[in-house]
């Protein structure tokens, strides 16, 4: 344990020392939010200075209104009185965005228009105009059977759904908005992480192998404690980052907003309950008894749902553990070959579920947490760190997050022993053609 130990720090300090580190950890927390804040500074500046995009419009339906715009003013409608042909031919010569054509038709048999543009416009453009249509089709149909534009106006209502979460016989509000960023954001930073640690480990044992370091090492430790004390010391590499990270952030993020006069959630929260309170209770500073400010009791409860505790503990969990499990074969891979373009080869495999689960996120797990899809992904242990950090918000079941630990702990287990049986071989190995023939000789080699 001792040797395993030494290796653990050597690697940690051989990586904590570099410029490049120090580099890395100070200005990510710095480039992401200047990007992101110039990035929504020239959204906004560009939709301020976006004029209009003119549509002409040949509706030979006579049946939709043109006379207002969309949202945002973002269209300005130009009907014309022509052959589609000539318009055709017309607009061609012209700078304007699009060529709406709506043929004759019914409201009961409503036929599909067409839409010409200079370029192939984004799927948001086309649903925004079909639900236009739709609308208005609708309305018709309404008006047609005898109800007023006055009645009609009346039957339109804004509806908000609020969720709750329920547990036994407790129930707390929650927020879907809250719940997909927070899942989205675990799962995409686990996904970087076991490609970035990951590579790092693969890296560094072909540097050693090539060096002939490893040979040297080899004679004081045996190749599972050097695989194993390389492993886990570049995962504390990645936690102190990610800690240095998180510590620099919230102190920016904190700093950055004093510095525009602005103030932190919670307490502009309870600034705006102080605010609504009556002269009297401000000076009893009673603040329990007259929190009743709907907007603000609806936050204060969206956000006490958020169990960021068990999230935080769980990310770590399934960091290390999802680490832990490719880290182990990422080194196999590095010791099995003697430059990176030869690992290219073994690399979809391990590669492989990794795409999975962030895909399994955007297709089953926001679509549907609870899912079979979703539950097998995040229970099989090769896509359960993504996987399972996209479910947490949601809820999962006490039993379903117990066995998809165990198989977890499972799975890192095997993929240890698996690449050990490897590593033992091929980093001593140089010059040889490794395909996935020579692996299994290696791993079916006796000691």
């Amino acid at each position: 344990m001792k040797k395993i130990f030494l290796i653990i720090q050597r690697e940690f300090l051989s990586r904590v020392q570099k410029k490049s580190f120090l580099v890395a950890t100070i200005l990510v927390p710095l480039i992401f939010p200047a990007i992101i804040g110039v990035m929504i500074y020239l959204a906004i500046q560009e939709d301020k200075a976006t004029s209009a995009k003119t549509v002409w419009v040949i509706d030979e339906s006579k049946l939709f209104d043109f006379s207002d715009t969309t949202s945002s003013n973002k269209y300005a409608y130009v009907l014309k009185d022509m052959p589609l042909a000539e318009a055709k031919t017309a607009f061609n010569e012209t700078e304007d965005y699009a060529l709406l054509y709506i043929p004759p038709m019914s409201l009961d048999t409503p036929q599909s228009m067409s839409f010409y543009a200079k370029n192939t416009p984004g799927i948001s453009v086309i649903g925004e105009f079909e639900r236009r249509f739709e609308g208005q089709i609708r309305e018709a149909k309404l008006l047609r059977s005898g109800i007023s534009q006055d009645m009609l106006d009346k039957l339109k209502a804004d509806v908000s759904i609020e969720t709750f979460m329920i547990e036994g016989e407790n129930e707390k509000q929650s927020s879907a908005d809250a719940t997909f960023w927070i899942s989205y954001a675990t799962g995409f930073l686990i996904y970087i992480f076991l490609f970035a640690y990951g590579a790092q480990v693969m890296q560094g044992v072909i540097e050693e192998k090539n060096s002939k370091i490893v040979e040297i090492m080899i004679s004081a430790v045996r190749p599972f404690q050097l695989m194993l004390g390389k492993i886990i010391g570049v995962a504390s590499v990645g936690l102190f980052q990610v800690l240095i990270w998180v510590v620099l952030m919230t102190g920016i993020y904190t700093v950055g907003l004093g510095a525009l006069g602005l103030k932190m959630p919670q307490q502009q929260m309870m600034e705006e309950v102080q605010s609504n309170m009556p002269e009297e209770a401000k000076q009893e500073a009673d603040l329990s008894k007259y929190q009743e400010n709907a907007k603000v009791q609806k936050l204060i409860s969206a956000i006490d749902s958020i169990p960021v505790a068990k999230i935080t503990l769980l990310f770590l969990f399934y960091f290390i553990g999802g680490y832990l499990m490719y880290a182990s074969l990422f080194a196999a891979v590095g010791s099995a070959v003697d430059t990176p373009s030869d690992a290219q080869q073994f690399m979809m495999p391990i590669m492989l579920p990794i795409i999975v689960s962030l895909m399994g996120l955007f297709m089953f797990v926001f679509k549907d947490p609870n899912g079979s899809i979703s539950f097998w992904l995040s229970i099989i242990p090769f896509t359960s760190p993504i996987t399972m950090m996209g479910r947490i918000a949601f809820g999962v079941p006490t039993w379903e997050l117990i066995l998809s630990m165990v198989l977890l702990i499972g799975g890192f287990m095997f993929t240890t022993w698996l690449a050990a049986r490897i590593y033992r071989v091929g980093i001593l190995m140089h010059g040889t053609k490794v395909n996935y023939k020579t692996l299994a000789k290696w791993f079916l080699q006796k000691n």
